[in-house]
């Protein structure tokens, strides 16, 4: 496993842990108290209807605002975490759809299951795995949905092959993430803070969208974006990080897209 990868797990498997003390109990990605959540796009009815536990503010968007799922649709969450986008997902499926969390991190992942026993979720489930490799089958997802994660995946074009592969013909994509803007500075560049902050593992704006394009999604757009440096080098975490030297260099943004459906190549 790639270096990248165990810093990922590690930090991440300690904030799992460390989780009744707080997401600022140790240094994360795009950490925000849940609160302050509704400025990235959460209702005060979604941030209350998650389980405890399930938010630990660790996103930089909300990849649910505009990904229009119906009842009975199959949703994918990417690098769910402790649960809190695949929750709110699964009240939207219903019960006759079902939401899939893949993670990483172990910790996450216990986290995750113990949240849907705890609150009795039926129609959700949680799967450790690699984002550059799938626990998932061909065809079988209508919308994959991803919060802050894709930054932390070492080989994105590989993980952007296995999102095209698991959706179905039509199916689409809604995905909060960071991207970069200017050039990064040189004293992030192969941080491990920077990386698990969601910053050096960043990459450039057109070739994010370049990649998710060569993957096979058509219809791409980026819905919103957002100055991201006042979130990432926040007073809460952001460790080591001055906002100075990333305003207009970190940039979130929410993309929405589609694979094609079958015998449509455009």
């Amino acid at each position: 496993m790639s270096q990248p990868k165990e810093w990922v797990k590690k930090r991440y498997g300690a904030i799992a842990a460390a989780a009744e003390q707080g997401c600022c109990a140790q240094s994360c990605c795009c950490c925000s108290p849940p609160g302050p959540q509704a400025s990235i796009g959460y209702s005060p009815q979604e941030l209350a209807s998650a389980p405890a536990g399930a938010n630990l503010g660790l996103g930089c968007g909300n990849p649910l605002a505009l990904a229009g799922i119906t009842p009975g649709e199959t949703v994918l969450d990417l690098g769910s975490g402790a649960g809190f986008d695949a929750f709110l997902a699964a009240a939207r499926v219903g019960p006759a759809g079902r939401v899939i969390g893949v993670d990483i991190t172990p910790e996450m992942l216990e986290r995750a299951q113990s949240n849907a026993a705890r609150d009795g979720y039926t129609n959700v489930e949680f799967r450790l795995g690699d984002i550059e490799g799938l626990p998932v089958e061909d065809a079988s997802v209508d919308l994959v949905i991803s919060n802050c994660v894709l930054n932390l995946v070492p080989d994105k074009p590989k993980a952007f092959q296995e999102i095209v592969r698991v959706l179905k013909p039509a199916g689409r994509v809604a995905i909060s993430d960071i991207v970069l803007d200017g050039p990064l500075p040189e004293s992030l560049q192969g941080s491990e803070d920077a990386y698990c902050s969601c910053v050096s593992g960043a990459i450039g704006r057109r070739e994010y969208l370049a990649g998710l394009a060569a993957a096979g999604l058509h219809d791409l757009q980026v819905v919103s974006e957002a100055d991201a440096a006042p979130l990432l080098a926040g007073d809460c975490c952001g460790e080591g990080l001055d906002q100075s030297e990333l305003a207009g260099v970190v940039t979130s943004i929410h993309i929405t897209g589609r694979k094609p459906p079958l015998g449509d190549a455009a």
